[in-house]
Parts: C-alpha cells; sequence; structure tokens
C-alpha cells in the first residue's frame, strides 16, 4: 500500500520545512498613513521565512513602516505588537504565518516597503491561529 504524502503534509511536516522554499515576492508597496487601514499580504500556503523591508531610501526623510501579524496588533488596539522598520532596515525569520500586516508608523507619511517570503506546500487552512493582537503575538 502507497503512502499518500499529500495528506501526511501538516503543520508539523518537517519535510516541508526542509525544502527548497516557493518564492514570494511583492515589492514597490506604499505603505498607508497609520490612521488608515493596513496593507494585508495573504499567503495561500504556510511560509517558511519572510522578509520585511522598508524600501525608502536612507538619503530620504524617515518614514519608519510598521509590521505584524494581525491587525489589531499593528493597529495597537491593545498592545503595539508589531515591528518598526526605518529607511532601508529589512527584518527577516523563519516563521510559520498565513499574513503579514503593514502599516506607516507615521499618522501624517506613508511609507514605501517589500515583502519575500519562502513557501511551503502546507495549505494556508492549516494554520488557525487567532493571532488576535493581544499577549504578545501582533
Amino acid at each position: 500500500m502507497a503512502l499518500n504524502h499529500q495528506a501526511l503534509r501538516g503543520l508539523g511536516y518537517v519535510p516541508s520545512y526542509q525544502a527548497s522554499a516557493v518564492p514570494f515576492l511583492t515589492s514597490s508597496l506604499t505603505i498607508p498613513v497609520s490612521t488608515s487601514e493596513p496593507i494585508v499580504i495573504n499567503f495561500n500556503t504556510v511560509t517558511r521565512f519572510i522578509t520585511v523591508t522598508n524600501t525608502n531610501s536612507v538619503d530620504d526623510p524617515n518614514y519608519p513602516l510598521r509590521f505584524g501579524f494581525s491587525r489589531n496588533g499593528i493597529k495597537g488596539v491593545e498592545n503595539n505588537n508589531y515591528i518598526v522598520l526605518n529607511n532601508g532596515d529589512s527584518y527577516d525569520a523563519e516563521l510559520r504565518v498565513t499574513k503579514v500586516f503593514l502599516l506607516s508608523d507615521s499618522p501624517a507619511h506613508s511609507s514605501s516597503g517589500s515583502v519575500v517570503a519562502g513557501l511551503t506546500d502546507i495549505n494556508s487552512s492549516l494554520l488557525q491561529t487567532n493571532w488576535s493582537g493581544s499577549m504578545g503575538v501582533g
């Protein structure tokens, strides 16, 4: 009897994280001011890693951007559960997420950014965690 490897793939399926990731890239994003709704980048599969970059030039006035993993976290509804990136800064980590939220850190100036991710073959519907923006999860 042959194994159905597709049926075995879940959040704990280690080979999905060991294999080369499928590339995802979106750039030239205009990140709205902090009083607006954030941009949401949705991934159709669970990520293996992500990199978020503030693509504003370091020679320009600093327009930081925020990113996090829930609307409430990035808007600071309960706590400020987000990371702030100044012009030219980037953040990369091996995280399994299905979305990233982006927002300017200023109420008056938009920012710009890009997101690079490595995608696994694990369907995003399997990651049902409710990250509400509280308790340190942004």
